[in-house]
Order: C-alpha cells, then structure tokens, then sequence
C-alpha cells in the first residue's frame, strides 16, 4: 500500500481532459466509496492512536504521522454505521480538504481506478436530503459512492462563513451593477457556505449542482439576451460530476456567448498544479476552500465597474 500513490503527481495531465482517477475503499459494510486521488496525500496501516478528553464522537482518536498531529475520523461512524474496531487490520487514508489535513479509517483500501467525470452521476433523487453523498458510478457492475467529506467535517467542525466586519465595510456599496452570481457546487454545505458568504455582500446567488448543469443554464440565460447583463461571475467548484470545473470553464471560453465570463474555480483540491491548470483552462482566479473574506474580496474585485 505504501506505493500505491507514488505517482500521484504524473497525474495532473488527467485534469482539464474531464478525467479522474478515484481511490476506492470499504467501510464495514460490503459497500465500496471512492475518494479522488488528487485530495490522498498518503494511505498507511491504521498506526496507535491517542484517545484525548472531549473529542468529538466521530473522531476515533489522534495519529503523530511524520511530525504532525492528524484527527482521524471513523468514516463508518460519520456515515451512520457501527464504529470500527479492529484498528490492528484497517487503513488510514490521509487527505487535505479546505486547508486542512485529516485521517479517514477505513476498513480496506482496494485501487486507483482511472475515470471520466460523465460516469459519476449526481446521487439518485430517492437518496433524500440527509445523505452523505455526492456522486455515485458503477465499477466492475458494483455502485461505488462518492462521499461528501465536506459535510462530514462540517459537521465535526463547522466553518465559520461570515465575512469579517471591516472587510464587509469594503465590500458592500450602493453601486448599481449587475450582482448576480452563478454557483457550481455538487457538496449542498459547500453551495451553503458559498451563498452566505455572497449575499452577505449583497449579491444573488443562482445554485446548480455541477458543471453540466452550469454549461445548461449559462446557454439558456444567454439565449434571453446577452449573458453579461444578467450575471457578474461565475464561481465553480471542481470536483463534480458529470462536468468537472475545468470542463466547464472550458466550455465557457469556446462558447461565443459566455466565453467573456469571469469564473472563480473555488474548490478542497490543493497543489501547486492547480494554478497551472486554472491558466491553461482559462479561468480567471483559484480559491482554496473556505475562506469567506477571501472569497468576497474575489467577488467585489470581479464585479463590472
């Protein structure tokens, strides 16, 4: 398992092409997940945790991996299944989402399984509100589930999404420009945390759950009159299915009525190879998650004067 990501950073080349690569695992249930390989900086054997006071439930413990404190999540548990017990025979799957290194104990890990984002679906409507999904596919006739990390560690530790006081004084004006703004995002927290931070400073936030939906609904807003007198910006998410963020910014530059478009491409992913992407597809800015102040400070900068 130590090697199973050496070459992670060969490939960036997927990226901008639609693609991924998803590293697929199980719980303690028969059911398979995937996690982008792009957010895995290491898969290791489950090492000694330490237990400490007042921890939250579904953190199993604190791992010292390579001089650093890592929380470790039980990923069963934050999903609503029994916790894992048998540490001596499961994994730890280390990840960075929004700025932040966290464990995930898995019962096993399997293999990196290259993809387009056409075959991740959006989770079937029946789902409900409550799951912890944002995308499903199907690997070797079996469902695989695409987890919303994002709405597990908001639940463990939730993200402030209020812009500071004086960098609000800055942003907010009696300007009449067009404020509107488009929202690609297929976490349902994330699109949250996005559209408080946004209308804190006075714009209206038009939702969709991933790029596809995004291309669609640009190219029916445009049919309508000139897109630039409905909507200031775009600001897309990345990881999501059936269109990625660099497909549609993508999309948008070789697109005669949208290709002016501002995107912000505001996303968990991190690496340097982001901002060597966000210039080969075109977008304007790259936004680790969250941030608000940083996020509104974009938005104000994108604004029509």
């Amino acid at each position: 398992m130590s090697g199973i990501l050496d070459s992670v950073n060969q490939r960036t080349q997927l990226v901008g092409q639609n693609r991924l690569e998803l590293l697929t695992f199980r719980l303690l249930r028969r059911q398979r997940y995937g996690i982008n390989v792009f957010k895995v900086k290491e898969v290791l054997q489950c090492p000694r945790l330490t237990t400490m006071p007042n921890l939250h439930p579904l953190v199993k413990g604190i791992a010292h991996i390579r001089g650093q404190t890592i929380s470790v999540i039980d990923m069963s548990l934050a999903t609503g299944g029994r916790p894992i017990e048998d540490l001596d025979n499961c994994f730890l799957i280390i990840s960075e989402f929004n700025r932040s290194i966290q464990g995930f104990l898995v019962s096993s890990v399997e293999r990196i399984i290259n993809m387009n984002w056409e075959s991740i679906l959006p989770p079937p409507k029946g789902a409900g509100k409550e799951n912890y999904l944002t995308a499903v596919t199907e690997i070797d006739n079996e469902l695989v589930e695409i987890l919303d990390v994002e709405k597990i560690l908001d639940e463990i530790s939730p993200v402030n999404t209020d812009i500071s006081g004086t960098v609000l004084e800055e942003l907010i004006d009696d300007t009449p420009v067009i404020r509107r703004v488009l929202v690609a995002d297929d976490s349902s927290v994330a699109r949250k945390q996005v559209q408080r931070a946004i209308e804190a400073i006075g714009c209206e936030c038009v939702l969709v759950q991933d790029g596809k939906e995004a291309i669609e609904k640009l190219r029916e807003m445009a049919k309508d009159g000139s897109i630039y007198d409905q909507l200031a910006l775009v600001i897309s998410d990345i990881e999501m299915p059936e269109m990625d963020g660099y497909t549609l910014t993508a999309e948008i530059r070789n697109d005669a009525h949208l290709k002016d478009l501002h995107v912000i491409l505001h996303t968990s992913l991190s690496g340097v190879f982001n901002q060597a992407m966000v210039e080969r597809v075109g977008a304007n800015a790259f936004i680790p998650k969250f941030n608000p102040d940083e996020l509104g400070a974009a938005v104000k900068a994108a604004m029509p004067k």
